[in-house]
């Protein structure tokens, strides 16, 4: 039986915390597909999970890691072969099934999707549970009548991974597209980005929220929630739609139902974790092509399995800028 080297996040004692383990296939969760991991990522809710910074894990112990991108070792599922090129993110992965900080994985096949023409192993993990999410924001937003010439399209926590790809990804597009940022220093690295403009979140009175304020954003992609979240709703123009994908600063929401009523916003949820076929190969489709965002290697750094646990502080520091790629096997 062949053993493989895993990230474990364990809780002993009411603490949690993580650490590298030698594990063997017996060891792994059910499931019809194994792979061997080339790549994974880091994600905020990767660090959350790791570090205990927040109740994330469901299940202990868990091999940490909510995606991965590898090839297939052998399989009961016929969609899929051994040396099939593939994609994991999503579901329980990471969270309440071993994911994808591991040399090995196993997971059920309605959990995989094959990796694109046009994706390397590693552009997957690039992208990664980020890159889906930004870009089924923007599909549904689009979805929804959402057009460059609508007007400008705001992105908060445009520095971090979703933030930065859906910045990238919009103002491909044609959006013009403001960033909304606590960095003040990172304003260069958003317009690279293609970002029209960079607004300050301290520029913001976010303790006078009208119901209805200026009217100013066709568009906006929401990493934050909270009161930042409240203030973009009251200055949404008529008929603009916001998607919601994270809760980074809150997951509470005080409105008022006046943007949705006499302007006719629509607040989109953005499920990137648990939305099925054949939508999540669609929008896995459309990364490798129209949506395919152009400063990806830029914004995208490579590190190896053993600094992963280094990297977590970063986002849990707030620090953390664009895409860490996790290489564990490597293609």
């Amino acid at each position: 039986m062949q053993s493989f080297k895993a990230l474990l996040i364990d809780e002993v004692d009411g603490k949690v915390s993580s650490a590298f383990a030698t594990l063997d296939e017996a060891r792994l969760d059910p499931g019809g597909v194994t792979i061997r991991v080339a790549y994974s990522s880091v994600n905020y809710k990767d660090a959350l999970a790791a570090t205990g910074a927040g109740k994330i894990i469901r299940r202990f112990p868990c091999i940490g890691g909510i995606d991965l991108s590898g090839t297939v070792i052998e399989s009961a599922d016929p969609r899929f072969a051994p040396g099939d090129p593939v994609i994991a993110t999503s579901f329980d992965i990471g969270v309440a099934h071993h994911g994808g900080y591991s040399e090995i994985a196993r997971v059920p096949g309605d959990w995989v999707v094959p990796l694109p023409a046009g994706l390397s192993l590693f552009d997957a993990m690039a992208l990664g549970t980020a890159g889906f999410t930004a870009a089924l924001a923007v599909v549904r937003m689009e979805e929804n009548r959402l057009a460059p010439g609508n007007g400008p399209v705001i992105v908060t926590g445009a520095t971090g991974g979703v933030g930065s790809l859906a910045v990238d990804i919009l103002a491909d597009r044609g959006y013009h597209v403001v960033a909304l940022t606590g960095k003040e220093s990172e304003a260069d690295y958003l317009r690279g980005l293609g970002a029209a403009d960079v607004m300050l979140r301290g520029s913001l009175d976010l303790a006078k929220i009208r119901p209805l304020d200026k009217a100013r954003w066709a568009g906006a992609v929401d990493n934050l929630g909270g009161e930042v979240l409240a203030w973009i709703a009251s200055t949404m123009a008529q008929g603009g739609t916001i998607a919601s994908i994270g809760l980074a600063a809150s997951m509470s929401l005080n409105t008022t139902v006046a943007p949705f009523i006499l302007r006719g916003v629509s607040l989109l949820g953005i499920d990137s974790g648990y939305i099925r076929e054949p939508y999540r190969s669609g929008v896995w489709q459309r990364l490798a092509s129209d949506l395919r965002p152009p400063h990806l290697s830029g914004m995208s750094r490579r590190i190896g399995f053993a600094e992963l646990p280094a990297a977590f502080n970063e986002y849990i520091a707030g620090r953390a800028k664009g895409r860490v790629v996790v290489e564990i096997g490597g293609e």
